[in-house]
């Protein structure tokens, strides 16, 4: 690696040079219209020249050494034959560059790269996964190592999303016999009764992105015959009431609009062999007035049970578009001044 400079620099603003032996890989690197390395100079206020089978970054030096180890980080993943999407780019943004050659595999649950830091992946049919912050790295961790898991945080942080992913994962691995999807059925503006059709008619809008995630790991039509044959489950959580749920992954979605009855209800459900995911957002709780969620006191009275794991997102951990977490924090910080 080189270092020159294209103008007289300012003290602390230098360039340096990274050397790529792939053309064919550094244009992958490099994104239609550049549109990568746009991405990494927005993120990190650097500038990334490319001079043939070279790119030259110029910045600060912090943030210099950080696009290198960036750009060192993304082309390792295509020399391993991966691709480099906007989420790899936003993943090694967050939580640190790290090579990936030398990938461990253990089985179909769950790899990790070893690098400078080990690394999560969760394998589905279709994709697969890696937490993109932190938080999200653990709690896949904590899925994957403890029988009742809680994810709390806002919207967007992946809860459910991962949760449905690493079920999906256990259930082609043989780890479980049946994935069970289930949200309380709360209005939230509208009635429920008012809505056209039979009763599958109307809790299925409730149900739409347990079916949108699990769309996502799974082709259509083996998604549908798992469903068909009830290998896979997607159901208020009404209907767990009587049930005994063994070697089955079970996740709660949306659990801060459960009443402290049904969270007791839905958590003595677990039997030999399952694994149960309960996901909510503590500022988004739609039952009514006086009636206190059981997310908040599953939490209170669980939270000292070892071998029941809570992890936390904030909105540093938005993974949807970047204006979700400026609107969130604008919500956090207006509650804060109320």
């Amino acid at each position: 690696m080189d270092t020159g400079a294209l103008t007289p620099p300012a003290d602390d603003i230098s360039e340096s040079l990274l050397e790529f032996p792939d053309n064919f890989l550094l244009i992958d690197l490099c994104g239609e219209y550049d549109r990568n390395l746009t991405t990494i100079e927005d993120a990190l206020s650097v500038q990334i020249i490319r001079r043939g089978n070279q790119l030259a970054v110029v910045g600060e030096d912090g943030a210099r050494q950080t696009a290198l180890e960036v750009l060192k980080s993304l082309y390792g993943r295509l020399e391993a034959g991966r691709s480099v999407e906007s989420g790899d780019i936003d993943r090694e943004l967050r939580m640190g560059p790290e090579t990936v050659r030398g990938l461990a595999r253990t089985g179909d649950q769950i790899e990790l790269f070893k690098g400078e830091v080990a690394r999560v992946e969760i394998k589905t049919r279709k994709k697969l996964v890696e937490p993109r912050t932190d938080a999200q790295k653990a709690y896949v961790k904590a899925l994957f190592d403890n029988e009742l898991a809680f994810g709390i945080g806002p919207a967007g942080t992946g809860k459910t999303y991962l949760a449905v992913a690493v079920g999906v994962n256990m259930l082609i691995s043989g780890r479980v016999d049946k994935i069970i999807l289930s949200r309380p059925a709360v209005e939230a503006g509208e009635k429920l009764g008012y809505l056209p059709g039979d009763m599958k008619d109307k809790v299925d809008p409730y149900m739409q992105p347990l079916y949108d995630a699990l769309g996502d790991f799974l082709p259509g039509k083996q998604a549908a015959k798992m469903m068909e044959e009830k290998v896979i489950e997607i159901a208020p959580l009404a209907f767990m009431r009587g049930r005994t749920l063994s070697n089955a992954f079970v996740v709660l979605d949306e659990a801060q609009n459960a009443t402290t009855m049904q969270m007791k209800m839905f958590l003595t459900r677990l039997g030999e062999g399952s694994r149960m995911v309960i996901t909510g957002d503590r500022t988004q709780i739609d039952l009514p007035r006086g009636v206190n969620s059981g997310l908040w006191d599953a939490e209170r009275l669980l939270k000292n049970i070892s071998k029941i794991s809570f992890n936390y997102f904030t909105s540093k951990d938005v993974v949807r578009h970047p204006l979700v977490a400026a609107i969130i924090e604008a919500y956090e910080a207006d509650e804060g001044h109320s």
